[in-house]
């Protein structure tokens, strides 16, 4: 498995999943163009690349939808293409509906779903026009279920699956991939990042978080999936089991998800 020649955007790639799907990304040979609201931070992680002469640093917020457009024509200016799109930028939330301000509903669906939406318009007109290329998009396991304290993030994954899948079926006759990943329980500080009620920092990093997969781990199955493009593939551990229950008991899981401490 290896990306040489492949162009790789990904956005979200400052901290957490994208900052390791950069490493595992140069390790295999391609070349990268990084975009998060945090120029600094994604600065460090090129210095931390090989071959960083290969990466460019686009600093760039997918919720800001008018400024999207002049991220993607920069990076296809500077690499001539854009070989494989990972939408990764994204927001977490720990709240109850009846705690959660409207404002913060619609900026955890403007980050996590309308800012995907954006970055891929975005790109899918040269893809197109290349008659080439791979769309990834980091959903959860929470595109599938849902489970207290989550509600606009779960709708935010949720509604990724329906455009994705839609998207997937439109391309095909393009020669355009469209893989969507769902993460399990990974060690990064997304919960720590995550938007309370009044859109406030949660500042706190649950267990579930601390005990799950190590980001390289992740990293590693996840280019295998994205190499082999996979429409779908789900990547954790045993909390992953909740989507057969899902599947085969929704009853039982209903029940399963009113009993079970959240965090």
């Amino acid at each position: 498995m290896n990306f040489n020649d492949k162009v790789v955007w990904i956005t979200g790639a400052s901290s957490g999943i994208g900052e390791h799907l950069a490493y595992a990304f140069a390790n295999k040979g391609a070349r990268l163009a990084l975009s998060a609201r945090n120029e600094k931070a994604l600065e460090e992680v090129k210095k931390n690349c090989p071959q960083a002469d290969k990466i460019l640093i686009v600093p760039l917020d997918v919720s800001a939808f008018s400024s999207v457009p002049a991220a993607a024509e920069k990076i296809i200016a500077h690499f001539g293409y854009i070989s494989i799109l990972v939408n990764n930028a994204g927001i977490s939330q720990r709240a109850y509906v009846k705690d959660t301000l409207l404002e913060v509903d619609q900026k955890v669906m403007n980050v996590n779903y309308m800012g995907t939406i954006a970055v891929t318009k975005a790109i899918l007109p040269s893809m197109i026009r290349q008659r080439f290329g791979q769309i990834v998009v980091i959903s959860s396991v929470m595109g599938k279920i849902g489970t207290p304290l989550r509600s606009a993030y779960a709708a935010s994954k949720h509604a990724l699956h329906g455009y994705f899948d839609c998207l997937r079926a439109e391309v095909v006759d393009d020669n355009i991939k469209v893989t969507l990943i769902c993460p399990g329980y990974v060690n990064t500080n997304i919960t720590l990042n995550a938007v309370k009620g009044d859109g406030s920092a949660n500042n706190a990093k649950s267990d579930s978080n601390s005990n799950g997969l190590s980001p390289d781990d992740f990293a590693e199955k996840a280019l295998r999936a994205i190499a082999k493009q996979k429409s779908e593939v789900i990547i954790g551990g045993m909390e992953t089991v909740t989507l057969y229950l899902k599947r085969f008991f929704p009853s039982l899981l209903n029940w399963v998800v009113t009993k079970i401490k959240v965090t």
